[in-house]
């Protein structure tokens, strides 16, 4: 049963008079007089005389529900408002993962957190290479991870984990034969590597032209691995990262050359400087206490 219509019909009642009781609901006399009609259709009963207003014996009934029911919906309303107020909605924890983030690690320390948090909703959400620390400070997650370490004081990082560098390159690529036994940045410096948006953060670029010039010509522009991946099986670029990428990515028609004089990278944990939040501790220090556990090399 509607309730609009039974504080309508409860209004007449009171006050005897249509125009009287729509004022009282900051209604218009024509929407009263029509909730009204729908009460005695769906009821089946005339509830009022007209001129003067007056109860008729179903509406004098009905009356006395209508009063425990209106009593009885205000009642809840009230209730459900106190708990709201004593125990507000869970705030998500929202993590940002770029590409494959810190390789195993990063499941690990989700699930993880959710086993000694359970209270608390995980959100994830996959960062491109704009949002390397546009996300944190933007605050659209509270943890991110990835690489390499943002060059900015509003951010946090620590240390997951740390690997070999790698290139991505077409199967029919001259480098694709040394897979096994690795080239040299010399090698890699023709490389056509993607093209970056120009407001993506320089230390990200520098990361991923292994500190060359950017931008590559020739590259395709990318925002993703799969972007990046999309440009290698086509033929039109080559990709960069660290060497766990390729368990993450192995694309058919992909191959994946170490590179041997690169200095090795790390992937991190990265949470805005002025938070202080408890889930954001609670996270951290659980990722970190994998890392401990597991070791920083990943010899992939």
């Amino acid at each position: 049963m509607d309730l609009r219509l039974l504080s309508s019909f409860l209004a007449v009642a009171e006050e005897k008079h249509f125009g009287r009781a729509a004022a009282r609901l900051f209604l218009s006399p024509p929407a009263v007089t029509q909730h009204i009609r729908r009460l005695e259709a769906d009821l089946g009963a005339p509830l009022l005389h007209r001129g003067p207003v007056s109860l008729t014996p179903a509406g004098e009934r009905l009356a006395v529900h209508a009063r425990t029911l209106l009593a009885v919906a205000d009642a809840a309303l009230v209730d459900v408002a106190e708990a709201a107020r004593e125990h507000p909605p869970v705030r998500p924890l929202r993590v940002g993962i770029m590409g494959h983030g810190s390789a195993e690690l990063t499941p690990a320390a989700i699930n993880a957190y959710r086993r000694a948090r359970p209270e608390v909703p995980v959100e994830t959400r996959q960062l491109d290479y704009t949002e390397h620390v546009s996300a944190l400070v933007g605050d659209r997650v509270d943890v991110a991870f990835i690489r390499p370490a943002p060059d900015d004081e509003r951010i946090t990082t620590d240390v997951l984990t740390t690997e070999q560098r790698i290139v991505a390159v077409p199967e029919n690529s001259p480098l694709a034969d040394a897979c096994a036994t690795g080239v040299t940045l010399a090698d890699v410096a023709g490389l056509p590597f993607p093209r970056l948006p120009g407001h993506t953060p320089r230390v990200f670029a520098d990361y991923l032209y292994f500190g060359g010039e950017a931008p590559r010509r020739g590259g395709p522009t990318a925002l993703t691995p799969q972007d990046v991946l999309t440009g290698v099986v086509t033929g039109r670029g080559a990709g960069s990262g660290l060497k766990s990428f390729a368990r993450y990515y192995a694309w058919p028609g992909v191959v994946f050359v170490p590179v041997l004089n690169a200095p090795w990278e790390s992937s991190y944990l990265a949470v805005r400087a002025d938070d202080t939040g408890p889930e954001v501790r609670i996270f951290r220090a659980l990722a970190l206490a994998l890392a401990r556990d597991r070791g920083p090399y990943l010899a992939g």
